[in-house]
């Protein structure tokens, strides 16, 4: 029998710890549900729904050199939002950047691309009739 497996969380190094806490909650209703001290500085776990993200305080750390052919690294990471007006009220609201001509109209889909503050690229989804469809051939 076959394990149904899904992401647990993201775990991200993050610039400062309360900006990106504050941020995440006011853009996309993360709570807090733990947290801590470590050596580095503070250190938390963010739930919304399912979904997780646990973010560490590094101040110092800088961001890897865009699209290097040195590195594998993760390009962005995706939202999935449910109410599209909404998201994009709290866009506007937020005076949020976005990239690549955002909204992108993909197949059943649009999207957004934004930074958080620790300049983490995210593209925030919206699928049509909120359900997770694919082509198929």
């Amino acid at each position: 029998m076959k394990n149904k497996v899904s992401i647990d969380h993201l775990n991200l190094s993050v610039k400062n710890f309360k900006e990106s806490y504050h941020w995440y909650k006011s853009i996309f209703g993360f709570e807090l549900v733990e947290e801590g001290i470590e050596e580095n500085g503070p250190w938390g776990i963010l739930k919304n729904g399912n979904s997780m993200l646990c973010i560490y305080e590094f101040p110092k750390r800088v961001a890897m050199v865009k699209d290097s052919d040195n590195f594998h690294q993760i390009f962005h990471f995706g939202l999935k939002v449910e109410n599209r007006e909404y998201w994009q009220h709290l866009l506007k609201e937020n005076n949020l950047k976005t990239y690549y001509g955002s909204p992108i109209r993909y197949s059943h889909s649009l999207s957004w691309y934004i930074k958080d503050p620790t300049g983490y690229m995210i593209e925030v989804s919206s699928w049509d009739e909120n359900k997770i469809q694919f082509n198929t051939n």
